[in-house]
């Protein structure tokens, strides 16, 4: 008589089933993909300082619904219940100078390591204007500042009275950064007088800024600690005068004797 045997089922069996399970869904969302505007890997998109620009980013190869998330830099961008499943669009409007170099991701939800990012590469002209007048007195130091960002960046140079600036080792410094350009005069002249241009030139445009230099007369030095020893010694002299000639002061103050008659 034939026996029945039993299949015994491992105690870890239903264990491994489940991780089997989650490996599958970890594999399946592993080959999702994501495209920002047709790019499948991070990329820099190059524009002008246009009204706006739209990301569109898309899920490919997916059974189900996928949700995305928007991020500008850290920050988690705001989206609409009907922009977030399998595509996404983000519009940036009004497109300005701040937006250079910042950089937006699409990620996928469940997955964030799948996600692609876009770098903005901005370009636009140097934001220069007005015109400012300093006062110095000669011998002191000055220094004449331009604040300006421009993409790409401009190249910057000085005018003195219309006419290019001949630098002076020992008595013109030049600094400059990516959206600072400085001229400092060491201990300046009554020729330093005029006006000074801060010129700055990019492919996409030109801005200036005029400085009126005037250099006054140099103030003569309030010798301090000669008034304030001489008044010294002259409040001691008259204190020394007074008690020499107390008595003479007191009987000024005595009343008279009475006489009698």
């Amino acid at each position: 008589m034939a026996q029945r045997r039993s299949l015994a089922v491992p105690r870890g069996a239903p264990i491994l089933a489940i991780s089997f399970f989650i490996s599958f869904l970890a594999c399946v969302a592993t080959g999702l993909e994501l495209s920002v505007n047709n790019h499948g890997a991070d990329f820099t998109l190059s524009t002008e300082l246009v009204p706006a620009i739209s990301l569109s980013c898309l899920v490919h190869n997916s059974s189900q619904a996928e949700e995305l998330l928007w991020y500008r830099g850290e920050g988690q961008v705001g989206l609409k219940d009907g922009n977030k499943v399998n595509i996404s669009n983000i519009c940036i409007s009004p497109l300005n100078e701040s937006d250079n170099g910042v950089t937006f991701t699409c990620r996928l939800a469940r997955d964030k390591s799948v996600q692609v990012s876009v770098i903005l590469d901005v370009h636009f002209p140097p934001q220069l204007s007005g015109e400012e007048t300093l006062h110095v007195e000669e011998e002191k130091d000055v220094t004449l500042s331009c604040n300006s960002k421009s993409n790409p960046q401009a190249q910057s140079s000085w005018l003195k009275d219309n006419q290019s600036l001949t630098l002076q080792q020992s008595h013109h410094e030049v600094y400059q950064t990516s959206e600072t350009f400085r001229l400092s005069i060491k201990k300046v002249q009554k020729s330093d007088n005029g006006t000074y241009t801060c010129v700055m030139e990019s492919p996409l445009g030109h801005g200036t800024k005029n400085f009126h230099l005037i250099v006054e007369d140099k103030k003569p030095v309030f010798p301090t600690e000669a008034v304030i020893a001489a008044a010294v010694v002259v409040g001691l002299t008259i204190l020394f005068g007074i008690v020499a000639q107390r008595d003479k002061i007191f009987k000024c103050f005595r009343k008279p004797r009475e006489i009698a008659l």
